[in-house]
């Protein structure tokens, strides 16, 4: 049984920071992409970050661009999400997410983590 598990969330002041985990098992990851999603309370999941098998290449939301930066290790089947600067605009449920692929335009993915929460007060 694949899971992805999330840790790492929490609740901090504006302009600190933090550093989500997702640890995979039931399978491996290492040739597949992996990414962050996040789901605000009353809005749609959007995509936040993902990276490809290797490491070698990263995509980010505009929104977090320059604040956040993914990063993955394939010996513990496992991606990071360091997020900096953080907004009361990133709280947010934070879901990991492997095998990503684009659906009608839009970032989706074939495996989920069950979520973490973030919650950045002002």
């Amino acid at each position: 049984q694949v899971q992805l598990v999330e840790s790492g969330g929490g609740l901090v002041q504006a302009g600190g920071s933090l550093r989500l985990s997702c640890a995979a098992s039931g399978r491996t990851f290492s040739r597949d992409s992996m990414g962050w999603f996040r789901q605000a309370p009353g809005k749609e999941r959007e995509f936040v970050a993902s990276i490809n098998w290797s490491g070698g290449w990263t995509i980010y939301a505009d929104s977090v661009k320059g604040r956040f930066t993914i990063s993955r290790d394939n010996a513990r089947n496992t991606v990071y999400l360091q997020m900096n600067s953080l907004k009361p605009e990133d709280t947010a449920v934070y879901y990991c997410a492997a095998q990503l692929r684009v659906v009608a335009g839009r970032y989706d993915s074939v495996y989920w983590g069950q979520g973490t929460q973030v919650t950045v007060s002002s």
